[in-house]
């Protein structure tokens, strides 16, 4: 054929040079012929084209008839086919635990069979690699947390946003992730009902919505025990595992949906698994409103039915999975309510606020737990003045002897989760008590004797004092600060009156949530109101509060405090570059709760945290917050700086009633505050006092501006090596 061209083209060339000729001389047997073929030369194209395509044609047909014949033997010879080539960990983590997941599934992975590989999302440019993964027969797993405000953890913010983006701009398409595998598991905590697991949910949805195919249900573990489905994260994570290791292992053995055997006549098996596969269409759109919690037997039910569910009808099928979602949460809370009022459950209806894992966490770091929500610990001060080293702020302040001071919480929840949180986290949250109560005698009971046993092992230790030690075993004082939320606790009351029975002081500290439990609260030596900020925006980025009014709460609270005749303290915690700017702000609200007392502190670095960004940086120097506390004086008319304890970063503002003929009395009478409530108790609460039928000279030593700085003279300093900043405190 190929000659037959050349041969054509040369009989052209050739007529053309002779067509100027073609008058001057007269035409040849052989030239008459190739004229005539010149002249012709459309058929003549035509018919070499036709014998062309003939040919193709027939070289085409027998190749597909040899490549049937070969079929069988070639199939035999290939490798075998892979389904999964790998499986890609992505994690999201703030504090590690979605980190220590991935790694622990890729592990269990790597057993199957199967390559894994752990993915820090914060490494991972999902603009240059994610679409990669659509035609490498890999599945990508998701591992997601939420953070602050249901936003993504530090390390997945970019993958997320990028992901958020791609999936509605139409330069990338709604098919850009067509062909990738891929599960999604989203951590949260259920307590912040706007926020839950919102990182995993839009993950899944972006996902889906750039055409990405969902292997497995999202999965979703809650750090909230009450309502965890299996009891806590790590368990709701586990059985979550287990169904995603059974399906690769399916994927990774090539297993598709089998053909229920009941196709129509005329119709194949390849019609019926397009059904299969429109219903799995129409599935998905439902899975996007679904969560982990609900029952997904009727989405089983729809994929096994022969049906085809139109597009039109796939509205129809949203709304009915939302009445549906709608009609069991209704049933729930009319399980919770009755009678317009709560159920009250049984206390073995209600789960342990300590986890398994909660306790060895607790443990870890020193706990000595108490039933099923309270702790004790040994504060470092209480070690200190055994030594004759110096006690803490408090003593300086109000003379606590704290060697003699317990501290102690029958509430390890809280209803905050503060950035500067010495507890990096690992109580418990939550806006209500909806755990098992142990009963208040019990707790107080507990409390003293493991104190009492952690003061035992300082018997014979070089350098304790022998008579401190005979006193530490004798408890004067109780703070209520240890971790979380103790005016939470039901039995608050009862359990501040059993303190006082044992002549045991109380120093109670809240967050400024619960204004009611503060007006309703029995009266203790001294309340306390944590303002960590003083505006709304700063104390929700400091404190990170889980009720969606506490900003409402946090002034009512103050309020709350104003009310109370006893004595009353703002505890402020400057943090440098968040809150020390606020200084007009903070004044405000003195006005408003008028405090007895202001402790200004600065802020305690605990080391590093991953749920925390807070660096060194962040801690002021002594005098940084020495300036902060003068200028803050100077803008209230009735407060005056009194005391000053260097050691531990934090000064006193008084108010003025508290400075008698010219001399502060800021120190407690703890035998007179006895005597007064044990009148208030046999009165019925009839015959009230006030702080200052209690109050005691403060010693010169302790005063703002004196030699000591705060520190006692009758203990002695210790200082460590190479130790150019103090940032340590209680």
């Amino acid at each position: 054929m190929l000659r037959l061209l050349l041969f054509l083209s040369h009989i052209t060339a050739h007529a053309a040079s002779s067509d100027t000729n073609a008058q001057q001389e007269a035409p040849r047997p052989g030239e008459s012929y190739l004229l005539w073929v010149w002249t012709n030369r459309l058929y003549v194209y035509s018919a070499a084209a036709l014998v062309f395509g003939t040919w193709f044609l027939l070289k085409v047909t027998q190749q597909e008839k040899h490549t049937d014949s070969a079929g069988p033997s070639c199939t035999s010879n290939r490798d075998p086919e892979v389904h999964v080539s790998g499986v890609k960990v992505f994690f999201g983590s703030q504090t590690g635990t979605a980190k220590g997941f991935a790694e622990e599934l890729s592990e269990e992975i790597e057993a199957l069979g199967i390559t894994a590989e752990v993915v820090d999302m914060k490494n991972y440019d999902p603009d240059d690699r994610l679409a990669d993964e659509c035609v490498g027969r890999s599945v990508c797993v998701f591992l997601v947390a939420t953070y602050t405000d249901g936003r993504p953890t530090e390390n997945a913010e970019w993958f997320c946003k990028w992901l958020e983006e791609a999936s509605t701009d139409f330069r990338y398409g709604k098919s850009y992730l067509k062909g990738l595998r891929y599960a999604v598991f989203g951590l949260g905590n259920s307590v912040y009902v706007g926020h839950y697991n919102t990182v995993g949910k839009n993950v899944d949805k972006w996902l889906w919505m750039l055409s990405a195919k969902r292997i497995l249900t999202r999965g979703e573990g809650d750090c909230n025990v009450v309502k965890s489905r299996h009891g806590n994260v790590q368990a709701d994570f586990q059985a979550w595992k287990v169904n995603l290791l059974s399906r690769l292992q399916a994927l990774a053995k090539g297993e598709k949906k089998s053909c229920s055997g009941k196709c129509k006549g005329g119709s194949s098996c390849k019609d019926k698994n397009e059904e299969v596969t429109s219903q799995d269409a129409s599935a998905e759109v439902d899975r996007i409103e679904s969560s982990s919690e609900e029952d997904e037997s009727g989405l089983a039910d729809e994929r096994t039915s022969g049906s085809v569910v139109d597009v039109e009808d796939l509205g129809n099928i949203m709304t009915s999975a939302k009445k549906a979602k709608s009609k069991a949460e209704n049933d729930e809370g009319q399980m919770v309510k009755m009678n317009g009022g709560k159920k009250t459950e049984d206390d073995g209806e209600r789960r342990e606020m300590i986890t398994p894992a909660l306790r060895e966490a607790l443990t870890k770091q020193g706990y000595k737990l108490i039933g099923s929500h309270s702790g004790v610990k040994l504060c470092r001060w209480t070690k200190s003045m055994l030594r004759g080293r110096g006690g803490c702020y408090k003593h300086t302040f109000y003379g606590i002897e704290s060697h003699r001071c317990m501290e102690t919480t029958p509430s390890l929840a809280c209803a905050n989760k503060c950035v500067f949180c010495w507890r990096h986290h690992t109580n418990p949250v939550g806006t209500e008590w909806r755990w098992k109560m142990d009963p208040a005698e019990n707790i107080l009971q507990e409390s003293i004797e493991k104190h009492q046993n952690m003061i035992r092992q300082f018997r014979g230790v070089p350098g304790v004092k022998a008579e401190r030690y005979e006193e530490g075993l004798e408890v004067k004082h109780c703070a209520l600060s240890l971790v979380g939320e103790p005016i939470m606790y039901p039995e608050i009351n009862t359990f501040i009156r059993l303190l006082h029975r044992h002549r045991i002081s109380s120093f109670l500290v809240t967050n400024a949530q619960f204004p009611e439990e503060i007006r309703n609260l029995e009266p203790v030596t001294q309340l306390y109101v944590s303002v960590d900020a003083s505006t709304k925006d700063s104390l929700k980025k400091i404190d990170r509060p889980l009720f969606k009014d506490f900003w409402p709460r946090f002034l009512d609270s103050l309020r709350a405090l104003g009310e109370k005749r006893q004595r009353t303290v703002y505890r402020l915690t400057l943090v440098k570059a968040w809150n020390v700017e606020e200084m007009m702000a903070y004044a405000e609200l003195i006005t408003l709760g008028q405090p007895d007392f202001i402790e200004v502190k600065g802020v305690t670095y605990c080391g590093e945290s991953a749920a925390s960004s807070l660096t060194m940086a962040n801690v002021p120097w002594h005098q940084e917050v020495v300036a902060f506390v003068q200028q803050l004086a100077d803008m209230l008319p009735r407060y005056e700086i009194a005391c000053e304890h260097e050691h531990s970063n934090c000064l006193l503002i008084a108010h003025t009633k508290f400075k008698v003929d010219g001399e502060w009395w800021t120190w407690i009478d703890y035998e007179r505050f006895q005597e007064l409530v044990v009148v208030h108790e046999e009165s019925g609460g009839q015959r009230t006092f006030s702080a200052s039928d209690y109050m005691s000279r403060t010693p010169s030593w302790a005063l703002f501006g004196a030699q000591e700085q705060g520190f006692d003279p009758a203990d002695t300093r210790f200082q460590r090596r190479n130790k150019t900043k103090d940032v340590s405190g209680c």
